[in-house]
């Protein structure tokens, strides 16, 4: 897709964007009534900073839809834009991609928009934008282990151990069986002036998600069993001097869990970063 048919789509779907932030579980609208007090008892959010560690490549092509490194050493890859969507791996010091899958067409010949995606047991799970649909796929191999539905729309996913956890670009974390991706429960996020929407790439790191808030460049640090934001991190001037422009948004977060490492980087970034984490003096 042409950078004039990429800044259309940006313009065409924000209006669809926006309105996924109220969607409840089922895939229901909110009422109208204004929105209840989740958590009236008031506690602190704090704010982080970051320390760039390393700087690695990444593909300029890629719009960054989920990220997930594997102790096999590799980063995976979900991209998307219609036409375009694919899953990948990429070797993590050269960007080089080492292996590439294209989401298949709808019937009728229309192309899935490619969503985050999450490893399990051997196993990569991808999402779809707007079709309800995800797609599972064997890791190895990149071959087709079948499909999943879900009502919402699909943005970000990653899992605990025990259970998925799905960002549909709402207030809500949702919560999916490991096995059959059945819903199970949801979670309003909301820090202490009310809900944070816009939730969409994950990623689960030492029992917090980590949560890519769509159009900022903050990533919202979540705990799951309240919905708390426990505190942003703010990565303004990672890519770009700040006020800058930047090539696509902020998204794409991936955690070694053996080196305690944390990656991030964006759509259509030239550069992947491995960052460390601090609290704002």
């Amino acid at each position: 897709m042409s950078s004039s048919n990429r800044a259309g789509w940006w313009l065409a779907s924000v209006f669809s964007m926006i309105a996924a932030a109220v969607i409840l579980v089922g895939g229901c609208s909110k009422s109208t009534d204004p929105e209840p007090d989740p958590d009236p008892e008031p506690w602190e959010v704090k704010n982080y900073t970051y320390t760039v560690v390393n700087e690695f490549p990444h593909d300029d092509d890629a719009f960054t839809q989920g990220l997930v490194f594997e102790p096999d050493g590799y980063l995976y890859e979900g991209t998307g834009l219609h036409g375009e969507s694919t899953l990948r791996r990429v070797n993590l010091v050269t960007g080089a991609v080492v292996q590439v899958r294209n989401i298949p067409a709808r019937p009728g010949g229309f192309y899935y928009f490619g969503e985050g995606i999450s490893i399990v047991n051997g196993k990569i799970y991808q999402l779809t934008w707007q079709d309800h649909v995800g797609f599972i796929y064997d890791r190895s191999s990149f071959d087709s282990l079948g499909q999943f539905t879900y009502q919402t729309e699909g943005w970000g996913l990653t899992h605990d151990g025990d259970r998925f956890i799905m960002s549909s670009g709402s207030s809500y974390l949702f919560f999916r069986n490991l096995t059959t991706m059945a819903l199970i429960d949801s979670i309003l996020v909301h820090d202490t002036l009310g809900p944070v929407a816009m939730l969409n790439e994950l990623e689960y790191i030492e029992g917090e998600v980590w949560a890519n808030i769509w159009l900022t460049q903050r990533i919202a640090r979540i705990d799951p069993e309240s919905g708390r934001v426990l505190g942003y991190v703010n990565l303004e001037g990672l890519l770009a001097p700040a006020g800058q422009p930047l090539p696509g948004v902020l998204n794409g977060i991936a955690y070694d869990t053996a080196s305690a490492r944390i990656f991030v980087t964006g759509k259509n970034w030239p550069k992947l970063f491995e960052i460390e984490v601090s609290e704002e003096p």
